[in-house]
């Protein structure tokens, strides 16, 4: 299950969506999740679906090992569905024992889901088409206008491309870790909810301490390189736009239109 999660992953491979700016896709992203919340009918969401599905093509990445990623959230699915079914009110369409299942609470429950799944692939692509550094320059170059208000822009920016970087390297960590106490005797497969949850609190205080000796580790190297926030610090490569780029513009002002189009339509 923790080698299924792609979200901070780096696929390398070529395609026009690597060489995009950072800035584009960051941007893109931004606008794709906010549009998924435009959408009130099944078709807005198939414009998505297919907006999408293009961008994946066109990235190269396998789309199994995108959809993998969607392994790790199942549960979290599950239950957003099962309290929108459920704890929605509404037209009553079946009973289930006390459990009254509504229209609006499957129309809800499904558009939930939908939207969830869609947001999940969405933000996975993202960071698997850009390596951490130019998702540090490009989330630093966005945030620019913020240093108007004393906010330290290199140093947010640095802050969660880390936090992304980490993610993939906490979850091998973990597995090593659960791998090790199944070789002694540990269980993590058998047992109800509970059962398993407990089993895993011996992993907690390992991966705490492998996490805090990474951090460590990184802070001692950017000491040791002289690190002292972004003031006064240049570009080895600086972000320029080029022709492909306005084109990615275009492409997502073309489906940001399309979507306030559909979003405003009830049927």
């Amino acid at each position: 299950m923790l080698r299924d999660i792609t979200l901070g992953q780096y696929y390398q491979t070529e395609s026009v969506i690597h060489r995009l700016d950072p800035r584009v896709k960051l941007g893109g992203t931004l606008c794709y999740i906010i549009s998924l919340f435009f959408f009130r009918n099944f078709l807005g969401y198939g414009i998505a679906a297919l907006f999408l599905a293009a961008v994946i093509g066109l990235s190269h990445v396998p789309f199994k090992f995108i959809v993998k990623g969607m392994k790790a959230i199942v549960f979290l699915l599950l239950i957003t569905v099962t309290f929108n079914l459920f704890l929605t009110p509404g037209e009553a369409l079946f009973t289930v024992w006390k459990l009254t299942v509504t229209v609006e609470g499957l129309r809800t429950a499904v558009n939930m889901a939908v939207r969830l799944s869609l947001l999940i692939i969405g933000s996975s692509l993202m960071t698997l088409t850009t390596t951490p550094n130019n998702l540090t320059d490009g989330m630093e170059s966005m945030m620019k206008p913020l240093k108007a208000f004393r906010v330290p822009v290199h140093e947010v920016a640095m802050i969660m491309s880390i936090a992304l970087r980490f993610i993939p390297i906490l979850l091998e960590e973990t597995d090593k870790i659960m791998k090790a106490q199944i070789a002694r005797g540990a269980d993590f497969e058998t047992g109800n909810i509970v059962k398993r949850a407990k089993a895993l609190v011996p992993i907690l205080v390992p991966l705490f301490i492998s996490a805090f000796r990474r951090a460590n580790d990184l802070a001692m190297a950017m000491e040791a390189r002289c690190y002292r926030g972004g003031e006064g610090r240049t570009k080895m490569k600086p972000l320029v736009y080029e022709r492909r780029d306005r084109l990615g513009y275009l492409c997502l002002l073309a489906y940001l239109a399309v979507s306030i189009g559909i979003g405003r339509l009830r049927f």
